[in-house]
């Protein structure tokens, strides 16, 4: 299937400063697409709210309304990514086995990586008793996930040879190993793929979507524990 691109004149992106809602302001950024911040704010349940449940039945963030298209709301991370690029004509290749290889990349990170990365936060950081069984689990998993990617990596500069939605997926959560305990090291392929991301200004823009989140003290590493810690209870 072959997609062409159409016009697009601004984008609502509901957003909170998490590693799925920057994959979309990632790829807004690459994508120099113009785009306004709704910023949803988790900790009053802004997302439970009858208005934002319209845009995005599921109760979270991200999701976009396409203001050029009848307010189209588009809502899930891989889909948002899919849309855009298809719109964009920006980011996945029309070829069918290039464009199914992104693909099956992106189900990777939405079916693995972040589902196991998340929940080695959770266990790690956030749930109020530490059951180690369980933090081994999934940060075993996780690390697990990654040597896959560091495998595919393997003389390439990104996941699928050129940049795509691949790396807007996956690049968000992987940038956050250290604060799931999982290390990366060992991984050349990945360590490299991340700071060649972390150099691209897309990514550095992205990255400050809604706000600039630096935990560098101890201090404020445990109030961010906490406050997600409050999220867990809702």
């Amino acid at each position: 299937m072959i997609f062409h691109p159409l016009k697009i004149d601004l984008i609502e992106l509901y957003t909170s400063p998490t590693p799925n809602g920057h994959k979309i302001s990632i790829a807004l950024e690459e994508m120099e697409l113009d785009y306004e911040v709704k910023a949803i704010d988790l900790m009053n349940n802004e997302q439970k709210t009858k208005k934002y449940l319209k845009i995005c039945p599921n109760g979270r963030i991200p999701a976009i309304v396409d203001t050029n298209r009848n307010n189209f709301s588009v809502f899930e991370s891989g889909a948002i990514l899919l849309y855009l690029a298809e719109m964009s004509g920006k980011f996945c290749p029309n070829e069918p086995f290039k464009r199914n290889e992104v693909i099956q990349w992106l189900m990777f990170q939405m079916g693995g990586v972040g589902p196991m990365q998340g929940q080695a936060n959770v266990f790690f950081r956030y749930f109020p008793k530490k059951i180690q069984a369980v933090i081994d689990r999934y940060q075993n998993e996780t690390k697990r996930l990654y040597k896959v990617l560091d495998t595919q990596l393997k003389g390439k500069d990104f996941i699928c040879n050129r940049l795509s939605i691949a790396d807007f997926a996956t690049f968000p959560w992987v940038n956050i190993h250290e604060w799931s305990g999982v290390e990366i090291d060992d991984l050349k392929h990945l360590s490299a793929w991340v700071e060649r991301c972390r150099e691209r200004k897309g990514f550095q823009a992205g990255l400050e979507v809604p706000i600039k989140i630096e935990i560098q003290s101890e201090e404020e590493q445990r109030e961010a524990e906490k406050a997600a810690q409050k999220l867990l209870q809702k």
